[in-house]
């Protein structure tokens, strides 16, 4: 999130953020719930993914608590009443030092799910891997897409892509995604742009619903290689002519 906890709808924000991170936390007890449906064997893979999902739903629950917390700090101190600042320690705080304090836990919220959305997309990997390793291959078949597609695809279920003046804005250096890109797979309804207040400056881009279900059938198959220009075959030694005799 590019932007300080400092304008009047700092209440609004972390509000907001604090449904997102809930909604996450019901999220991932749901995909536990429904791995406890389906029988199958509990390998180390499986294993694994329980342990990473399970591992969310804490974060998740951790993070709106911290996010909870600054809220209460910000509605305190506004009208006067003391905070708890830790270890039974009351302390009424300035507006000043409540926003300090109400970054800090913001700050927290942001280290605790930092690697959430990579995690998802590696723990939803493994399952699918791991189920087609046991037999049991998605009935559906993911369309065809190319290298740069498919590399976008995988950003956007990282939570790495969002548009700014209509320019793509990655969170990470290591990946290039074009805005041609990302509208061919809005066109085909794979991806979507995120309705955002309008403190945001960007639009966070995401995976529709046809985008998840694309993306976990591609799961476990070979990944789309870039387009090569094959080189020209070398030509042919000439055959020497025959001298006359």
């Amino acid at each position: 999130m590019r932007h300080a906890l400092n304008g009047p709808a700092t209440t609004t924000l972390l509000n907001t953020q604090t449904e997102s991170a809930q909604h996450l936390t019901r999220s991932a007890l749901s995909v536990v719930g429904t791995l406890n449906a389906q029988p199958m064997y509990h390998s180390p893979e499986i294993r694994a993914v329980y342990a990473r999902v399970r591992q969310l739903a804490h974060l998740a629950t951790d993070a709106a608590d911290h996010l909870i917390g600054a809220v209460d700090i910000l509605d305190h101190t506004r009208t006067g009443l003391p905070v708890e600042l830790g270890d039974d320690f009351l302390a009424v705080l300035t507006e000043q030092e409540a926003r300090q304090e109400a970054g800090r836990r913001f700050t927290l919220v942001a280290s605790l799910t930092a690697l959430g959305s990579s995690d998802a997309l590696a723990t939803a990997e493994l399952f699918v891997a791991e189920r087609r390793h046991r037999g049991f291959v998605p009935e559906h078949r993911p369309p065809a897409l190319s290298h740069a597609q498919s590399t976008t695809l995988r950003a956007v279920a990282r939570g790495d892509v969002a548009i700014t003046d209509d320019k793509p804005y990655l969170r990470r250096e290591d990946i290039r995604v074009s805005i041609s890109t990302s509208r061919a797979l809005e066109s085909r309804g794979l991806v979507m742009r995120e309705d955002r207040p309008d403190w945001f400056r960007d639009e966070r881009v995401q995976l529709a619903a046809a985008g998840r279900r694309d993306l976990a059938a591609s799961f476990g198959r070979p990944r789309p290689t870039g387009l090569t220009t094959p080189r020209p075959a070398a030509p042919l030694p000439t055959a020497a002519a025959s001298r006359s005799r």
